[in-house]
């Protein structure tokens, strides 16, 4: 160990290999900048909790204090409060899943089941497919616990199954053991589009055949804009697919209630493994979930986001229509994203500090890839600015690509070591109708 070494972490030759995994989101570190007032921030993917009526969730934590206080503030079950388990079955049952509570394992936010199925399945070299581009958090998880990603092409209509069955027979030709498919099938984050009702029995098939499992990882799932809930995968696969759900998208993140529901062998072994690391989720946020469920109307508050994201999605894009028609983006009808393929040479990471100045944030496309690659992408976010901030936000953004282009143009694109972006073969996301 050098003396500087020393200095800087003098425990550094003492960290687990894993360790090596672990590093900070482009997103965490976004967050100073972006929460900054005078900055337009279409990075975060932060539910719009303002149209959540305040008076209402006051009065369910007030009830609920009241009458179950003491027990929501004691220790609980590891495997989750079993009245919100069979209030969970409610609200899956709007995706066409039927399960029994047992299977269903309450977990700090769905983050944290993620964290626990990625626990109990992964071995240092282990294979986790994942759509290109895949969450950041996911990302995040599987390379703490040293699994190698290998991404899968998706384009307007999903994960797409022709090449996922490639790439699992490349994998398994070389000896590589492959844990599970992770899949955001609805209203992806990062790229903002919906694996197509065609493709979902293609996608269980091929992994059922390899004897692959799906993590299904849905928290967006009740927020579409133009349809009811598309059924699950898991609920065409009881045996074949983890389920992930939570409550921060359609009520509220700080509360930090998600879920897992598995097969039983799977769900004992979770339930082992998150008694482990926490103990028991919190009584206090379960009750306060469950009180709301049984004494609001949840689904009447969910149709209130639906219109709400609606109407910022529709903001975006318009303003995407007419200040960047150089630059291709996804049309999502749900979710929070829009994935934008900027023009040929432009850099999203390397361009974001000039962005900032111009007082605007997003989220650069690398974020997205394990690979590091997504250097021609954008993830923009319109969950939580109003409409009018949507359009300041797309407006700047446009004068800081504009700008990048007349770079270009004087000065030839960047070194190609730095753009070089292998992830362009493998996301086909076409380019919008823009008549």
């Amino acid at each position: 160990m050098t003396e500087q070494g020393s200095r800087l972490d003098p425990w550094k030759q003492s960290y687990a290999q894993r360790t090596a995994g672990m590093t900070a989101s482009e997103i965490r570190a976004l967050f100073a900048v972006a929460s900054r007032p005078e900055v337009v921030s279409l990075a975060g993917g932060m539910p719009y909790l303002s149209a959540l009526p305040m008076d209402t969730v006051a009065e369910t934590v007030q009830r609920m204090l009241a009458t179950e206080g003491l027990t929501a503030l004691q220790y609980g079950s590891g495997q989750g409060d079993p009245r919100l388990r069979e209030q969970i079955l409610e609200v899956m049952a709007l995706e066409g899943i039927s399960a029994h509570p047992d299977d269903i394992v309450v977990t700090t936010g769905s983050q944290q089941a993620l964290d626990l199925v990625t626990r109990i399945f992964i071995d240092p070299g282990d294979v986790v497919l994942a759509e290109a581009p895949s969450y950041v958090g996911a990302l995040g998880v599987f390379s703490a616990y040293q699994a190698d990603v290998v991404h899968v092409a998706s384009d307007a209509d999903g994960l797409v199954p022709h090449a996922l069955e490639e790439t699992i027979q490349a994998l398994q030709a070389q000896g590589r053991r492959i844990k599970f498919l992770y899949s955001v099938p609805n209203f992806h984050n990062p790229a903002g589009v919906t694996l197509s009702l065609e493709r979902r029995p293609q996608v269980l098939d091929i992994c059922q055949r390899h004897g692959i499992l799906v993590l299904e990882d849905n928290p967006y799932g009740l927020l579409g804009f133009d349809r009811e809930p598309y059924p699950a995968m898991r609920a065409a696969s009881e045996e074949g697919v983890v389920y992930l759900g939570s409550f921060s998208k359609t009520f509220a993140p700080g509360l930090r209630v998600g879920w897992a529901l598995a097969p039983h062998a799977v769900r004992e072994k979770l339930v082992l493994a998150s008694e482990s690391a926490i103990l028991c989720p919190s009584a206090y946020a379960q009750m306060t979930v469950s009180t709301y469920l049984a004494t609001s109307d949840w689904r009447a508050q969910i149709k209130v986001y639906r219109e709400l994201y609606r109407e910022r999605r529709d903001a975006m894009v318009d303003a995407l229509t007419a200040q960047l028609p150089q630059a291709r983006w996804t049309h999502p009808d749900g979710g929070f994203y829009v994935w934008l393929t900027l023009p040929e040479g432009v850099n999203a990471k390397a361009m974001l500090p000039r962005a900032v100045t111009e007082r605007v944030a997003y989220v650069p496309g690398t974020a997205f890839f394990a690979d590091g690659t997504g250097h021609q992408h954008v993830r923009l976010s319109y969950c939580y600015p109003d409409p009018d901030r949507i359009r300041e936000g797309v407006r700047r953004f446009a004068g800081v690509v504009q700008a990048e282009l007349e770079l270009l143009e004087t000065f030839g694109p960047y070194d190609a070591s730095v753009t070089s972006d292998t992830s362009a073969a493998r996301v086909q996301f076409p380019s919008p109708d823009l008549s």
